[in-house]
């Protein structure tokens, strides 16, 4: 398939650039992939669609503060550091801005968020295939300890911002609720929509509510650029599966009860593990941590995930082509479906991408 098959029309005032009032306040878009009808409903009305037994599994990565401001300290000339993934204690892969000015050896001050000197330095290492820079710090034990009071959330380009009260609530709303390892760059979205209460909700009605880790990378929304989508390298993300989990997962499995993904990531997670299962009928999982490359994209058969909850994606993006497998697995009319479903969502004014809307495929 090409990549040019991935693309839509959107308008610019459909792309969310605060979340709904209320998390669960957003709107859900119900997609029943066999017979492609669309229902609109609210988020809070989730529960109507979970039924007893059902096992509900959640991303629990936490985002972290991975956007520094900063100057050259022998010409101030100002650099943006976006933290991509931490390589060794005060090593870490990094997007810089402007690339150009960052040649091996060139040092920068960490500014504070008031724009001042911090203790923090760094230094360029190297540079990867991807225009990535390798920085290392010096002035504090662990950098990561300081991101809290000198990192800004890493809000996606598309999210603009032009006061710093817009960007204190955000500290909060571009979390989820239930977030504990801290390692992502950019939030797993579809778990944005979910208040400690809504899950208390699920619970109680017989749903089993279970989580997983996957520290989303910046390449899960990056789009993809070669000509087909075979051709495209996927980026890597590091995940970890819990023994608790597991179980759950292959107990579902065995019952034959639904496993509903909250989220492209956790399904990206569910399918690796399943991969590295051999001749298991049904698919099994075992618990484990380690970094994944799937690229899932029509067609492809899914072999834990029953459900998917998510958001609205960007263009051209692997998450667009996720969805599409999913809504018609083993076969290429998903996306026919999903470009369907969301032309729907733009004549309904449906909103878009990391603070937008939600669409469950059942």
């Amino acid at each position: 398939m090409r990549t040019a098959d991935f693309s839509f029309a959107l308008p610019p005032e459909l792309i969310a650039q605060a979340p709904a009032p209320q998390r669960d306040h957003s709107r859900l878009m119900i997609l029943h992939r066999h017979s492609g009808k669309v229902e609109h409903r609210r988020f809070c009305n989730l529960q109507e669609h979970l039924h007893p037994g059902d096992l509900l599994i959640l991303n629990n990565s936490r985002v972290i503060p991975a956007r520094l401001r900063g100057v050259n300290a022998h010409t101030s000339g100002q650099f943006e550091i976006l933290l991509l993934e931490e390589n060794a204690i005060n090593d870490w892969w990094v997007m810089l801005r402007p690339g150009k000015r960052a040649r091996a050896a060139t040092q920068i001050i960490v500014l504070d968020p008031h724009g001042q000197p911090s203790r923090l330095h760094a230094t360029v290492l190297d540079k990867n295939d991807e225009g990535h820079r390798l920085l290392r710090f010096t002035g504090a034990p662990n950098i990561a300890d300081q991101l809290d009071d000198l990192g800004e959330v890493p809000l996606p380009p598309y999210i603009e911002r032009a006061d710093t009260s817009q960007m204190e609530e955000d500290r909060e709303r571009y979390q989820t609720v239930f977030a504990q390892p801290p390692g992502s760059v950019a939030a797993p979205t579809a778990g944005l929509h979910f208040t400690k209460s809504s899950l208390a909700e699920i619970s109680a009605r017989g749903v089993q509510v279970c989580f997983l880790t996957l520290h989303v990378g910046l390449g899960t929304f990056a789009p993809v650029k070669a000509e087909t989508i075979a051709a495209h390298t996927m980026h890597e993300e590091r995940y970890e599966l819990t023994e608790e989990t597991a179980r759950a997962i292959n107990g579902a499995k065995a019952a034959g009860r639904r496993v509903i993904a909250v989220g492209t990531t956790t399904v990206r997670v569910l399918e690796a593990l399943a991969c590295q299962a051999v001749n298991s009928s049904p698919a099994t999982v075992a618990a484990g941590a380690g970094k994944t490359r799937i690229f899932i994209h029509p067609p492809y058969d899914f072999k834990i995930a029953d459900a998917l909850l998510t958001n609205f994606h960007l263009p051209r993006s692997t998450l667009l082509m996720l969805v599409s497998a999913f809504a018609a697995p083993n076969d290429t009319r998903g996306l026919d479906l999903i470009l369907s479903a969301y032309a729907t969502a733009i004549r309904e004014r449906y909103r878009f991408f990391s603070y937008g809307d939600a669409m469950l495929i059942v």
